[in-house]
């Protein structure tokens, strides 16, 4: 499943996941996840991406968490999966609600 990827894949997948849990856990606390069993996958799909990633750095004989030291800050916040919601808004709003504020007080402003 995972054993296609490479190493910077792998890991930029593990944390896109990661940033996915932590997004469905607050959508929890907050009652508005409708499908609690997509917390469950995501925990299992996290633990056999770092399963793959051991396997890799063990086979190489790397220390452990090795490839996600290496490649964590290749990763960035915009390399959403394709498909999810938050996709498009994200690359959409490259400079988010602060960046119009401060075109309006720049003098900036564009129609």
């Amino acid at each position: 499943m995972f054993e296609d990827l490479t190493d910077e894949q792998l890991v930029h997948k593990v944390l896109q996941s990661e940033r996915e849990l932590v997004a469905a856990r607050f959508k929890l606390s907050m009652q508005q996840l409708e499908n609690t069993s997509r917390l469950r996958v995501i925990r299992k799909d996290i633990a056999r991406m770092r399963t793959e990633a051991r396997k890799r750095e063990m086979a190489a004989g790397l220390a452990r968490d090795a490839l996600l030291g290496q490649h964590r800050r290749s990763f960035t916040a915009e390399q959403r999966a394709e498909g999810t919601a938050a996709a498009a808004p994200a690359k959409a709003e490259k400079g988010g609600f602060l960046a119009g504020i401060v075109d309006k007080l720049k003098g900036k402003e564009t129609p």
